[in-house]
């Protein structure tokens, strides 16, 4: 363990020339915006339906670091009426940073946009689903970059005002003028 990452264990810390790796920079800018937003929440006070309402908020994004961290999180915000407050925050943010610590991957990235395909059964036309199926698929291929199914994925969200879809932080986990996910 860095010296640094003894006295700031869960701030993120990268080496500046790592940074020239543009998948290494999107993690290290997508948890400090995520500890932004932790931040955030606990400085409005702690609350379950606070944490719940993160986790929801959050829920793809980590779907999209790993099953394992999403599983214990969703198991730990469903039993958080049984513990102390303060314990189940303290536990939350622990595995939260563990698991934005995992690195995500095109295959992750392919079943978190497969997942939201399902959020559309109802509302997209065949040719509609045909083509944001056939982008995510170009997208498993390393044809074109994850901005590429996300951008239509968030144009049917507004079209089709899917609520769940609409609030999820995996979607816009930074500014778009960072241009962090044009990268193939």
């Amino acid at each position: 363990m860095r010296p640094i990452d003894e006295h700031f264990p869960f701030v993120p810390v990268e080496e500046e020339g790592r940074l020239h790796d543009p998948v290494l920079r999107e993690l290290f800018v997508e948890r400090v915006f995520c500890l932004r937003r932790w931040r955030s929440l606990v400085a409005r006070g702690l609350g379950r339906r606070q944490l719940i309402e993160f986790h929801t908020d959050h829920k793809l994004l980590i779907l999209a670091h790993g099953r394992r961290h999403n599983d214990a999180l969703g198991r730990l915000v469903a039993s958080a009426a049984e513990q102390p407050i303060r314990a189940v925050y303290d536990e939350y943010f622990r595995l939260f940073s563990a698991a934005l610590a995992e690195r995500t991957t095109v295959r992750k990235h392919t079943d978190v946009l497969l997942h939201m395909v399902g959020y559309f059964k109802q509302q997209l036309s065949p040719d509609e689903k045909r083509e944001l199926v056939e982008v995510v698929e170009q997208y498993r291929r390393r044809l074109v970059p994850l901005v590429v199914p996300l951008t239509l994925v968030r144009h049917y969200v507004r079209k089709y005002d899917v609520g769940y879809l609409a609030r999820q932080v995996y979607l816009s986990p930074h500014p778009v003028e960072l241009m962090l996910r044009n990268h193939v």
